[in-house]
């Protein structure tokens, strides 16, 4: 049976299909209500103070879930409708180098594109965040794609 973790809350649990009933409604969280679950294909235990970041097939932002305030203070108002790179003000680390937004031409990619892209999951990225009106510092990032009709990929931020 697959797992599943609610952006909102953070609950984990375990259920053998992403749709509710017989419709194609994505299942919700018993734990909250949020709207929807993502499947996470193995279990997935986030660090307790880790910042979720709900997006859309374009990368921006849809929903910030659990400790995104206390990480970022950012509210949803704030940051619903833009792209997440900007509104966290991500950059990319590798080996000591900050990587660009996009492909370099010498394999440095971003993972919010490759999760989009390609469907998969990028665990471990080392990442500087230095969201709007708040101090720089670096997180370990956690990417997993939605695996329904739209797209979309939740970002799980968990500060060094």
């Amino acid at each position: 049976m697959p797992f599943f973790i609610c952006p909102n809350c953070g609950n984990r649990t375990m259920g053998g299909d992403r749709t509710s009933g017989f419709s194609n409604r994505p299942e919700g969280c018993s734990n909250c209500g949020f709207g929807f679950l993502f499947e996470l294909l193995d279990d997935y235990y986030p660090a307790p103070g880790a910042a979720f970041f709900t997006c859309d097939a374009g990368g921006r932002v849809l929903d910030l879930g659990k400790n995104a305030f206390e990480l970022t203070g950012l509210k949803d108002e704030d940051v619903i409708g833009r792209p997440v790179r900007d509104v966290l003000g991500l950059e990319w680390i590798e080996e000591g180098a900050k990587v660009p937004d996009t492909d370099d031409g010498n394999g440095g990619t971003d993972p919010i594109e490759t999760t989009l892209e390609w469907g998969v999951r990028s665990l471990g990225k080392r990442v500087a965040v230095n969201a709007e009106g708040d101090l720089p510092t670096e997180a370990v990032a956690d990417l997993f794609p939605a695996y329904d009709d739209d797209g979309g990929l939740l970002l799980v931020l968990t500060p060094n």
